[in-house]
């Protein structure tokens, strides 16, 4: 993310370099030169205009010759001098109908542009030109598509782990653990056979966790009260026979399971 915003900044510094202030004091030397060339000393270049984010219009308060030659000299000249795009298309509208009447493409350096009929001559008359940079419109494009990007990667990436969430969140609410005729639903908190269904407490639950993961071992009084109460900060009396007696009454309807208590050493959970 640091080198995105570093390059965001040097491509807003190119972009302030190639702002339409900018754009405009060269284009109004274009316009100044072909005037000086058209032997014109005296009336104004007008203002130019921005018809969008990539072409400007040069107008002038009088008609004029234009040559050519000279106008793709002059063209190229002025915006070599300010850095400005080497790509463009320069088209010479006819003010009465706005008919090109003259027009040619400067491609990227080592490349060939397209420059019909030099040396002919534009009679004297009213025209405009039109300058469009074709680099300006792929900058502005490439410059969105870097502010877009990381939006892009951010929405897919938390797509990503929000499915992912939810897969794991699905397979812990559907985690079953058959137990004789029951079924156990540790993260339910319940104890499930065809035809009841028994509430467990938290505790009661964990308990039966730890015993379902190790049937028919003993598992030491010691073992069961630190993973229970004293990892949780809480120390312990009478509460696991308490909670053991408790899980005898809730597996009592199954035979085949029995909640063995081993004298002076802990319990252990007889599966049959």
């Amino acid at each position: 993310m640091f080198l995105f915003l570093l390059f965001t900044l040097a491509c807003s510094e190119s972009t302030d370099e190639h702002s339409p202030e900018r754009i405009k004091v060269g284009l109004r030397e274009v316009g100044h030169q072909l005037l000086l060339h058209s032997g014109d000393t005296t009336s104004r270049v007008l203002p130019v205009v921005a018809l969008d984010a990539s072409s400007y219009q040069i107008s002038f308060e009088k008609p004029l010759q234009i040559v050519p030659d000279s106008l793709v000299a002059i063209v190229e000249r002025s915006l070599e001098a300010q850095h400005f795009s080497n790509r463009y298309l320069v088209e010479v509208l006819q003010c009465e109908d706005a008919e090109v009447a003259y027009s040619f493409e400067m491609w990227q350096e080592g490349e060939q542009g397209v420059v019909p009929c030099k040396g002919r001559l534009l009679p004297k008359s009213c025209y405009a030109v039109r300058v469009k940079f074709m680099d300006a419109q792929r900058s502005n494009s490439n410059l969105v598509w870097l502010w877009l990007l990381p939006l892009v990667i951010l929405l897919v990436l938390g797509w990503w782990f929000f499915k992912r969430r939810l897969a794991v969140s699905e397979k812990i609410s559907t985690k079953e653990v058959p137990l004789g005729h029951f079924m156990f639903y540790p993260e339910q908190h319940k104890l499930v056979t065809p035809a009841t269904e028994i509430a467990l407490s938290k505790k009661e639950c964990e308990l039966l966790e730890l015993f379902v993961e190790r049937p028919n071992q003993v598992i030491s009084r010691d073992e069961l009260s630190k993973r229970v109460w004293e990892d949780h900060g809480v120390v312990v009396g009478r509460s696991l026979d308490t909670y053991i007696s408790k899980l005898r009454k809730k597996l009592q309807d199954d035979e085949r399971i029995q909640l063995v208590n081993i004298h002076g050493v802990g319990y252990k959970l007889e599966v049959v």
